[in-house]
């Protein structure tokens, strides 16, 4: 009989795992196609963030509110819309022809993301009892990097290969998100919440503030570092070969996330202290490589960064939504969730779209420069921080 409830609980965990893994194809399937949208539209560098940055907008929008109302209503009453909203995104990525239907089309994909990582993430740790919240909680973190590796991985193959490549990439991710929303259907509906809802700004108990900050510390540089290669770096591979190549930039996002999700399993069994500070690391190695990259106009060397931004990413999820699967009661933590990720994604938004228009203005060396000071300095100064409360405790 126990071993039929583990396997029930692992079963609906992997249902709840695949909703996020759909949503986040979606959120970076467009990568390897900006070239192509650049070439038909005619629009630059600081355009081309400033689509990215309506992703960002969108996200962080919802994120004020999805975790109360996930908390408030349900899971399942978050996830069908979700799910909706990110079918019209992609309907609007088929069919675009003009910029502002790319930022729109971003801006949707944006709260469809903000949704499933407040409701979706808690959905995951729900599935299964308490002894196994390690291992959701990992399963979210997972699907979370999978689908955000698999999206531009997919676009790039097809691009490479097809002669409709826009209008293939997002039919077949409206396939990939209908399966989702037959998942979400066979989940029973829940509500957690009595009363009338209140809308409020996100907040979570006192005694959990300082474990949610520690997560952002890392998470944050993280993020904005896999944010630059997913909005630059496709630029950044065409300047270095003096091509379009959707291919390359596919797999490049592919193998970064795959890197979040090896480093994920590979530090499932040591301390959240080990994996922020390898998260750390990873970040700052990142940002060395990227300067490497643009130094001696290396795709390789771009490469190499990315595989590190990965790393750094994904631990530093890993380790926060740990944090939080421990320390957070269930009917708090789709919205300490919503302020992790609000937390992460600012930096993610803000300062791809300024390294944009510093390219634009400045030239490339500069935007590229700036950028990788500024979050290798962040990740440096979580580390500090770290350091301090090891020795604090």
């Amino acid at each position: 009989m126990n071993i039929e409830v583990k396997a029930d609980n692992t079963l609906g965990v992997m249902r709840a795992a695949w909703v996020i893994t759909a949503i986040f194809i979606l959120s970076n399937a467009a990568t390897p196609l900006y070239g192509i949208w650049q070439d038909e539209l005619g629009f630059a560098s600081g355009i081309l963030t400033v689509i990215f940055g309506c992703y960002i907008l969108g996200l962080l929008m919802t994120l004020i509110v999805a975790g109360q109302l996930s908390d408030h209503y349900g899971r399942k009453a978050m996830l069908l819309p979700c799910i909706v909203i990110a079918i019209a995104a992609a309907v609007l990525f088929e069919a675009a022809q003009s910029v502002f239907v790319l930022m729109l089309a971003r801006f949707l994909t944006g709260v469809s993301v903000g949704i499933v990582v407040s409701a979706g993430m808690a959905n995951v740790v729900e599935q299964t009892s308490s002894h196994r919240k390690h291992f959701a909680s990992l399963m979210a973190s997972v699907a979370m990097v999978a689908g955000a590796g698999s999206g531009p991985l997919l676009a790039g193959v097809i691009a490479h290969y097809c002669a409709d490549p826009i209008r293939l990439v997002f039919s077949t991710e409206i396939l990939l998100l209908l399966l989702a929303l037959v998942a979400v259907l066979r989940q029973p509906h829940r509500k957690l919440g009595t009363g009338t809802f209140r809308p409020k700004l996100p907040s979570i108990p006192k005694q959990s503030i300082g474990v949610v900050l520690l997560g952002v510390t890392f998470f944050g540089p993280g993020i904005t570092a896999t944010s630059f290669v997913l909005s630059l770096g496709p630029k950044m591979l065409a300047t270095f070969l003096h091509t379009n190549q959707p291919l390359l930039s596919g797999v490049m996002a592919f193998f970064m996330f795959l890197t979040a999700v090896l480093v994920q399993f590979a530090m499932k069994p040591f301390s959240v202290k080990k994996m922020f500070l390898l998260s750390g690391l990873s970040t700052i190695l990142s940002m060395l490589s990227l300067w490497f990259a643009l130094h001696f106009g290396s795709a390789a060397w771009l490469l190499v960064g990315a595989l590190f931004a990965g790393a750094g990413q994904g631990l530093g999820q890993l380790g926060g939504l740990t944090l939080i699967a421990d320390n957070v009661s269930a009917n708090r933590r789709a919205e300490a969730n919503a302020i992790f990720n609000i937390g992460g994604y600012i930096p993610a938004g803000i300062i791809p779209v300024a390294t944009g228009y510093l390219i634009e203005f400045f030239g490339l060396e500069m935007g590229v420069t700036a950028l990788a000071c500024f979050i290798a300095s962040s990740a440096l100064l979580a580390l500090g921080g770290l350091a301090m409360s090891a020795r604090v405790a």
